[in-house]
């Protein structure tokens, strides 16, 4: 299970990642079935990037995947990959996993979708840590 006290802690090490490149971004975290626990749209931040956030937060808990593989794969000539519901095919969402089981995800939207990862990642590091 991830509690709220996860999220928060997930999503505050991802944003210190983010202000110290002086990124603006929007994290979200979701639980083991794509539901928000906790979202945070930095000062700064384009309101749209609240919904790809959640999005691919959603995404990479529902298919137990980082969201890069769908990028990388449509861009590797797979583009059907973007009609596939509740799939967004952008880096930034990751799977969160405690002890061997799928607990989560988080998602960044804000920047390129490789800025949007390293982010997710200083996050994910928080859940392990």
């Amino acid at each position: 299970m991830l509690s709220l006290e996860d999220a928060r802690r997930i999503i505050a090490a991802a944003c210190r990642a983010a202000a110290e490149r002086q990124w603006n971004v929007v994290v979200a975290v979701v639980d083991d079935g794509g539901h928000l626990i906790a979202l945070e749209r930095m000062d700064g931040t384009q309101k749209g990037s609240v919904r790809v956030a959640e999005q691919k937060a959603r995404t990479a808990i529902l298919f137990k995947r980082p969201t890069k593989v769908f990028e990388e794969a449509v861009v590797q000539g797979r583009p059907n990959l973007m009609t596939l519901p509740d799939v967004i095919c952008l880096e930034g969402g990751v799977p969160l996993v405690r002890d061997g089981a799928y607990v989560g995800a988080i998602g960044v939207s804000g920047l390129k979708s490789f800025e949007d990862g390293v982010v997710a990642a200083a996050g994910v590091g928080a859940l392990t840590a």
